[in-house]
């Protein structure tokens, strides 16, 4: 029996759904295992809502909007894709990426809708099933998409995604406009630093953890864990039990 992959998709009001409902109303023929979710706006789509899918079992998601240019709102879709690019670079981690794709249909393109979802429907075929089915991946890839999921919903990563375009193209507080190769580089970092701090997080979450413990299950080494705990101490998410006086290493999560 063939595997056939469920699929979520968020297509937006003014084309992508519109687009979908003339390839229905023309009665062409695509793939069956979409799901759909209308938004207003492509830009609209929160990437926690991705990881909250993924984390439900979905194989993949397909996120549709206006062409570039041709956003209802002007300016929706170009969000879309800062949002998706931060989200393709953080599913890196976890292998989801390739579950991922954000594409564009107006309107009266009822066959482009066909062959998207056809594409993306065996390519994730193609893929197989999420790992997280599969039960003796399961606990180790729910704690992964957890953390990215908590790192997603992190002020800090929010604001540099939110903050991307206006500080490239109109410039800061100081109209400083920011190089986007330099702005990409210090939101990758950013990135970087919140998954790991959050995946620290997930580790710790139900039985406190020493260092060396926590460097063995997330693969870091034991000062660069270290790091990142005296980072989540500083902002009252973690408590340590001092053993001598350099080494925290009995780490919980802070009593409220």
């Amino acid at each position: 029996m063939t595997y056939e992959p469920q699929l979520l998709g968020f297509l937006c009001n003014w084309c992508s759904y519109a687009g979908a409902d003339l390839a229905g109303v023309s009665r062409i023929q695509y793939a069956p295992n979409l799901r759909v979710i209308r938004v207003m706006c492509s830009g609209r789509v929160d990437p926690v809502f991705i990881l909250e899918a993924f984390l439900k079992g979905v194989d993949g998601v397909l996120v549709l909007g206006c062409h570039l240019g041709d956003c209802h709102y002007i300016s929706g879709n170009y969000e879309a894709v800062i949002k998706m690019e931060l989200l393709d670079k953080i599913l890196g981690f976890s292998g989801f990426s390739e579950r991922l794709r954000l594409d564009w249909v107006s309107a009266s393109e009822g066959n482009r809708f066909a062959q998207v979802v056809n594409e993306f429907t065996e390519k994730v075929r193609n893929l197989g099933p999420s790992p997280i089915k599969d039960k003796n991946q399961k606990a180790e890839i729910t704690d992964e998409l957890k953390a990215i999921k908590s790192a997603l919903s992190d002020i800090r990563l929010r604001a540099l995604v939110a903050r991307k375009r206006s500080i490239t193209t109109e410039g800061n507080v100081y109209e400083e406009i920011v190089p986007e190769e330099e702005y990409n580089k210090l939101l990758e970092q950013a990135i970087n630093d919140e998954y790991l701090r959050h995946k620290i997080l997930v580790k710790i979450k139900n039985k406190g953890k020493s260092v060396p413990e926590i460097s063995k299950e997330i693969n870091v080494k034991p000062n660069k864990v270290l790091e990142h705990i005296v980072y989540l101490k500083s902002r009252g998410l973690v408590d340590f039990d001092i053993i001598n006086d350099i080494i925290p290493t009995f780490i919980s999560i802070q009593e409220d």
